[in-house]
């Protein structure tokens, strides 16, 4: 498994480009308040309950610790993927979404 310190080194770089992020973060929020989603709901939404930061840390440890979490936190998981260099495999995500799935209940 790749750390998230390697694995999301562009990840700072590229979050310039998506300075719309936080806003449409609100919009997911205000959709999703709910049930928690590793494709839609905010990180920091997640990370919000006890609950939820350990199913971040069980499934993509290092994540909440990551240096550009400040930067990336208003965005869904599955928004961050692609800048992650492989950091955050469809699998972590498969295994989050049960995880949370169970929270949801």
């Amino acid at each position: 498994m790749k750390t998230f310190t390697a694995g999301l080194v562009g990840l700072s770089l590229s979050l310039g480009a998506l300075a719309a992020g936080p806003a449409l973060a609100q919009d997911a929020h205000a959709e999703h308040a709910a049930a928690l989603s590793a494709e839609d709901t905010p990180i920091a939404d997640i990370a919000a309950s006890a609950e939820g930061k350990a199913a971040l840390d069980k499934n993509l440890p290092g994540l909440t610790d990551h240096e550009a979490y400040e930067q990336f936190k208003g965005m869904s998981l599955k928004q961050v993927q692609p800048m992650s260099q492989g950091a955050i495999t469809d699998e972590q995500l498969k295994a989050l979404q049960a995880d949370l799935d169970q929270l949801n209940k």
